[in-house]
């Protein structure tokens, strides 16, 4: 199977669980915000942000894993996968270590004069955060079995244990729908035993599938590679966590100046933006490995290829609803939350801006992590990432609105994507600045307008509702998917697309 319809294929496995688990996370969504009720939703988000903390955490140890078992699986060097998985399995129990009395010291500040909790809720809050504490350990100890599955690319089994996850979620929402006593402790309890049920099955699945699987550290350790992926580990822990720091650094600063209302409608905001990112971040799950295996093989030439495909595919799929969704936000929040928080759609709005600009060099980051050279880039990153909360934090002294705290991430994430990234992408990988503008820039800047210029037509001359809602769309995809096709693809994705619908229709 070529690289090409393999990547096709497993994203195809990853969207039929994103169609799932999509459709259940937005209704487990609703259960839980009219349960919960506004005030406990928003201490759950500021408080449970370590859920948000968890996914940067995980993040940041599963791209340092993946590239190494990534790297080895292109060079075909079995062995040498056993001795990363244990040398990744001793690293990761050390560091589920030390987050548990990180997180233990931080709890102790963060409810002594740092979080803005009402007083009666107070023992609910510290509940959720010390049951949190435990997923987090697990959560970390699973990295080197995800790491496993993305470097075979099985994402069929993936997608099936995402599914499992959701389905737990929904019954978790269903059971304090119900429950008479206090709703907001025992959601944040069942919550935090979810990571630990999905370590299971990856682990039972991978120790019997995969033969680099064997936990037996005492003969597969390697004192060089410890270091050698201590250091890559570091390196990327660094900018995650700083990217961690600052995503919940802005639940409590906006909590700090304005409440734990508006904690409900930023947490709406990332959710959302979390459900629509879906549709790129499984293109790029299937991709990545892709890029990788390819620098291990000694093909850089094929990696950018990749690189340069994936920006693209990635920020198409998510402009694809991303942009109809912009537009009629105010209606379709209606439909999905009746009682929408303040702040929530206009939160959304500038966070699925912010995501479009990133998914635009999502893959070049990757070229860059697969050749190890990192160190200079989280850096430079980490600075630019943590900018936003201090110059929020003048603003909100000043008087300024909550609204200002997503503008000023908006703009810094422009300066990180165009600035820095593309910076060290010429530095470390030789990237041709000027041929990335040609292949991925200028395309994509040409869908975009086309498609939007069509779009706002019904939206300016139809009636706010249900009718409008469905004018926008029935505009917007048709010709943004035309657009995609004489526009947005060269020759050779082109022929990519069409090889795969002549399959398909020889299968019929």
């Amino acid at each position: 199977m070529s690289t090409a319809h393999r990547v096709i294929k497993n994203t195809g496995f990853l969207y039929a669980k994103m169609a799932i688990t999509m459709f259940i996370s937005l209704y487990t969504t609703r259960l839980v915000l009219n349960a919960l009720g506004v005030s406990d939703f928003g201490i759950f988000n500021l408080v449970g942000g370590a859920i948000a903390m968890l996914g940067f955490l995980h993040a940041a140890m599963s791209s340092a894993t993946q590239r190494f078992m990534s790297f080895y699986e292109g060079r075909g060097d079995v062995e040498k996968q056993k001795y990363i998985f244990n040398v990744s399995s001793v690293l990761h129990f050390g560091i589920a270590i030390a987050l548990i009395l990180i997180l233990l010291l931080a709890g102790y500040f963060f409810f002594n004069g740092i979080l803005n909790i009402p007083p009666d809720r107070v023992f609910a809050a510290k509940v959720i955060y010390g049951s949190l504490i435990l997923s987090t350990a697990f959560t970390v100890m699973s990295v080197p079995y995800e790491a496993v599955l993305n470097a075979h690319e099985n994402m069929l089994y993936y997608s099936i244990v995402g599914i499992v996850e959701s389905l737990l979620k929904l019954g978790v929402a269903l059971i304090i729908v119900y429950y008479v006593g206090d709703k907001l402790v025992l959601y944040g309890i069942l919550m935090a035993g979810i990571p630990f049920i999905s370590r299971t099955i990856m682990q039972v699945y991978c120790h019997k599938k995969y033969t680099e699987c064997v936990l037996a550290p005492r003969r597969y350790f390697e004192k060089g590679l410890m270091k050698e992926m201590t250091s890559f580990a570091g390196w990327s822990f660094l900018g995650t966590a700083v990217a961690m720091l600052t995503s919940y650094g802005q639940g409590i600063l906006l909590n700090m100046f304005f409440g734990t209302k508006i904690n409900a409608s930023h947490g709406i905001a990332t959710q959302a933006n979390g459900q629509i990112s879906v549709f790129s971040n499984n293109m790029q799950k299937a991709l990545n490995p892709v890029i990788v295996k390819s620098e291990g093989e000694g093909n850089r030439e094929k990696m950018l290829q990749a690189s340069f495909m994936g920006s693209k595919l990635s920020y198409f799929l998510l402009a694809l609803f991303a942009i109809p969704i912009i537009i009629e936000m105010p209606y379709i929040f209606e439909l999905w939350l009746k009682n929408v928080p303040e702040y929530a759609i206009v939160f959304t709005r500038l966070i699925l801006m912010s995501s479009m600009i990133t998914q635009l060099l999502s893959t070049i980051a990757v070229s860059i992590d697969a050749t190890g050279k990192i160190k200079e880039l989280q850096i430079v990153k980490s600075l630019v990432e943590a900018m936003p909360l201090f110059v929020a934090f003048v603003l909100f002294k000043w008087g300024y609105t909550p609204t200002y705290l997503y503008i000023v991430m908006l703009v810094m994430t422009f300066v990180r994507s165009f600035g820095v990234l593309l910076y060290y992408a010429k530095k470390e990988v030789g990237l041709n600045i000027l041929e990335f503008i040609k292949q991925v820039m200028f395309p994509v800047g040409m869908v975009t307008l086309i498609a939007l210029g069509f779009a706002v037509l019904p939206h300016f001359y139809m009636d706010y509702g249900v009718y409008r809602l469905f004018g926008v769309f029935l505009v917007y995809f048709p010709v943004f998917l035309l657009a995609l096709w004489f526009i947005g693809f060269n020759k050779h994705e082109k022929s990519i697309v069409s090889s795969l619908v002549n399959r398909i229709l020889k299968k019929k």
